[in-house]
């Protein structure tokens, strides 16, 4: 007997595939088995929904049993890629976290303002970048944790205060630390297996003398090539792209079989990712189904019968058949 399943049904399944904390996983298979036929040939469907749900509630109790390990410095990810900010006290960074995600962070004009990371959502075209302001870091005081926090990250952004005369020493501080400590790798030869993805941009570039001060710092380093921004609004629509492309990431939006494709919700992939990589996104059991698929976008033409193995690119349209 066919499922029959509902549009009602669909959306509850890719808000579930969509979701990113335990809640919002469990929510949505509640969802799913409230608005599910209820005939025979759902049965299978439902019963394994409910192993979902079990599982999920079991393994969310769990972490709630363990919350005596809380680590502060660890950060949920979400959104298309997560950009860790590092700079010296009062370079600027909540100020920054502020002007692009709109998050209410502490911002004030004594140091160390910041005691534990902070995130905040960057809106991107039709996505969104979770940025995640952090305590100063300096040569001499690294916040126990801290280093976690950035090797755990997608990219980093580097932030310079060149309204200040000590902006030199703030960029050599920060890279012999984040080298230091191999989150970043500055040498030839690149000896790190993983290193972070980083940006530097020279912050508070609208201040008396910062000009002055960043044209110092080329004189003496004449490979520093920092993007120049200011939270009043110089650099940051710049800012926001280069950081998407630092994350190496493409939006792929799908399409079922005679449906105009969803361009409201594209899933995020890592680029360079085939259209096998996106059916796993799609559904956990899609990739084994996976016949072929049609795309729209980066093919020769629209709806071009493509290969499991073809790579997307950025703003690819695939419908996907099983």
């Amino acid at each position: 007997m066919p499922a029959n399943l509902t549009p009602q049904y669909y959306e509850a399944e890719d808000r579930y595939r969509r979701a990113k904390t335990t809640d919002e996983r469990i929510q949505a298979l509640e969802e799913m088995l409230m608005v599910i036929p209820k005939h025979k040939g759902t049965e299978k469907l439902q019963g394994d929904i409910k192993k979902r749900l079990a599982k999920i509630r079991e393994e969310g109790k769990k972490k709630k049993s363990t919350a005596k390990g809380y680590d502060p410095f660890g950060v949920e990810k979400q959104g298309a890629g997560q950009v860790v900010l590092a700079g010296y006290p009062n370079s600027g960074k909540s100020s920054m976290v502020t002007a692009l995600t709109r998050a209410k962070l502490k911002v004030a004009e004594y140091p160390y303002t910041t005691a534990i990371p902070a995130m905040g959502m960057m809106p991107y075209k039709d996505t969104w970048i979770q940025l995640v302001d952090t305590p100063p870091l300096m040569e001499d005081n690294v916040p126990s944790g801290l280093i976690g926090t950035f090797k755990e990250a997608d990219a980093l952004l580097v932030i310079i205060d060149v309204s200040t005369a000590e902006c030199l020493e703030q960029y050599e501080g920060l890279m012999k630390v984040l080298q230091d400590r191999d989150v970043i790798d500055l040498s030839k030869e690149g000896e790190l297996i993983a290193p972070i993805p980083f940006l530097v941009v020279a912050n508070k570039i609208d201040y008396r003398e910062a000009n002055e001060n960043l044209e110092v710092m080329k004189d003496l380093m004449p490979d520093f090539d920092p993007l120049s921004v200011s939270i009043n609004g110089k650099g940051l629509e710049e800012l926001k792209e280069r950081l998407y492309n630092l994350l190496d990431v493409i939006r792929i939006y799908g399409k079922s079989p005679d449906r105009p494709a969803d361009m409201e919700r594209p899933f995020i992939l890592k680029r360079g990712s085939t259209v096998f990589d996106f059916a796993g996104q799609v559904h956990k059991d899609f990739p084994e189904q996976l016949k072929n698929a049609l795309v729209w976008g980066s093919s020769k033409f629209d709806g071009q019968p493509v290969a499991r193995e073809y790579v997307l690119e950025d703003g690819d349209v695939v419908e996907l058949q099983l």
